[in-house]
């Protein structure tokens, strides 16, 4: 019912940033905690990053912590994923997830009631 929509991929080198969106459009984020997810080819889909939007709390998988911060804008109704020191090992499709009633942690693990976005490619280069 949720339609989300990523923004802010790129090519990057190593160490470099990028700062990814998702914006929800159908419903506010409200009630809801939203995460990142990346997959690289030939690998299965990862936990990142997640936020729950009322309750300002945040999760970030090992990987990631200290490198990347997870963010929401009310007004804009949209999640960012500020990345900063990246490493090659990113480089992934990255998705933006929503789900209602769960906190920030129940996020690491994907549902079936999830709602997706189409994604955007981050490559980073050596």
């Amino acid at each position: 019912q949720v339609q989300l929509v990523e923004s802010g991929g790129g090519l990057v080198q190593a160490g470099g940033s990028l700062r990814l969106s998702c914006a929800a459009s159908g419903r506010t984020f409200s009630g809801f905690a939203v995460g990142w997810f990346r997959q690289a080819p030939g690998k299965a889909r990862e936990f990142v990053a997640a936020i729950s939007w009322s309750g300002d709390s945040t999760y970030y998988a090992d990987s990631v912590k200290g490198r990347f911060t997870i963010s929401g804008d009310n007004a804009k109704n949209t999640v960012y994923l500020q990345m900063n020191s990246l490493k090659p090992e990113d480089t992934a499709v990255y998705y933006c997830a929503a789900s209602p009633f769960l906190a920030a942690q129940a996020m690491g693990v994907m549902r079936p009631n999830f709602y997706w976005g189409q994604g955007t490619q981050v490559t980073v280069s050596s």
